[in-house]
């Protein structure tokens, strides 16, 4: 029979006589609401549940379905106004301008370098950040993994201004040595480099979990079986982090494609994106209709870019239960 103190507010716990929180009888509350609870609406819960992200995909569907009326929409540079009536105008212009063209091999390009440049490097670091036996080694490449987090992208793209420039530090290195000064800014080399620096911490998470799944006995099975190191790696370990670089992969490509700062601040306006065209269109030269044009056009890249990984490897390759 549970013991009582007899005073108010008091109630038999972990030890004798101790006063029953508030918490405990907060918990106890919704715990018998919780068992009372109709079946029928456990279906309600799970809406419920799904609100505050159908939310949020309810937002971005209504912000493509905005731009979408206006990329349809021509705009009048007399009263800087979209026109009233619907033309595919804007999207005429894109496929008849060079500019455009060029901005879009650019970033397609760029996407495709970075991320296979990107998987080549992270993979190392995430293979020795999981299967390192020193705790204090892998304590120094967690905080390397994490440390560029704490830095914006435009704090770091700055800082390359101040190491790359005509009076940067690197120069100035290189100086000591009788050599340059060279132009190491501005040019799309040093955007891809920026980029890759960037996106390298992604990388490096998205396979590392991956990674970490393995057992090591596999491979010391396949070492047993007669396999070299190298080929176990390549026909044992790599087909099994399959999905991480899969994810790995997808967040970078999407990430590069629709970059702004980077191209923005070392290409120097002369090797921009498709996300710098887009922000010229509308803060630029106020065309409203071509911006959105450009923007839905962006948008359909990315999705198709995810599309195309997703149906090279399968969706299961992320390890999504159920899916083939």
């Amino acid at each position: 029979m549970a013991l009582s103190s007899g005073r108010p507010g008091l109630r038999a716990g972990p030890s004798a006589g101790a006063p029953y929180r508030l918490s405990w009888r907060i918990f106890d509350a919704l715990e018998a609401v919780a068992a009372r609870w109709p079946a029928r609406a456990e279906g309600t819960v799970k809406w419920l549940l799904l609100a505050p992200a159908l939310l949020v995909v309810g937002l971005l569907v209504f912000g493509l379905l905005v731009m979408a009326d206006a990329s349809l929409r021509v705009m009048d540079f007399r009263t800087y106004q979209l026109s009233d009536h619907y033309a595919t105008a804007n999207y005429v212009r894109l496929l008849a301008w060079g500019a455009f063209h060029a901005t879009l091999w650019r970033s397609l390009a760029a996407t495709v370098l970075v991320t296979l440049a990107c998987l080549v490097l992270a993979f190392p670091y995430a293979w020795a950040l999981t299967r390192t036996a020193s705790p204090r080694l892998r304590r120094v490449l967690l905080v390397g993994l994490f440390l560029p987090f704490f830095v914006g992208q435009v704090v770091r793209a700055y800082g390359w201004l101040v190491i790359l420039g005509q009076q940067g530090l690197l120069n100035q290195a290189l100086g000591l040595l009788g050599l340059g000064p060279y132009r190491l800014l501005f040019s799309y080399p040093t955007v891809l480099f920026g980029l890759v620096q960037y996106m390298l911490p992604f990388a490096v998470l998205m396979l590392a979990p991956a990674l970490a799944a393995i057992p090591e006995e596999i491979e010391r099975a396949a070492a047993s079986c007669g396999a070299s190191r190298w080929r176990a790696l390549f026909r044992v370990v790599l087909p099994m982090a399959r999905p991480g670089l899969i994810a790995a992969a997808l967040v970078v490509a999407t990430l590069t494609l629709t970059d702004f700062a980077m191209p923005a601040i070392l290409g120097g306006g002369t090797n921009d994106f498709l996300a710098n065209l887009v922000h010229d269109q509308f803060f630029r030269t106020s065309n409203a209709g071509l911006g959105s044009a450009i923007a839905l056009v962006l948008t359909l890249l990315g999705t198709s870019v995810a599309g195309l990984l997703l149906a090279l490897a399968g969706v299961g390759a992320l390890g999504v239960r159920g899916a083939r």
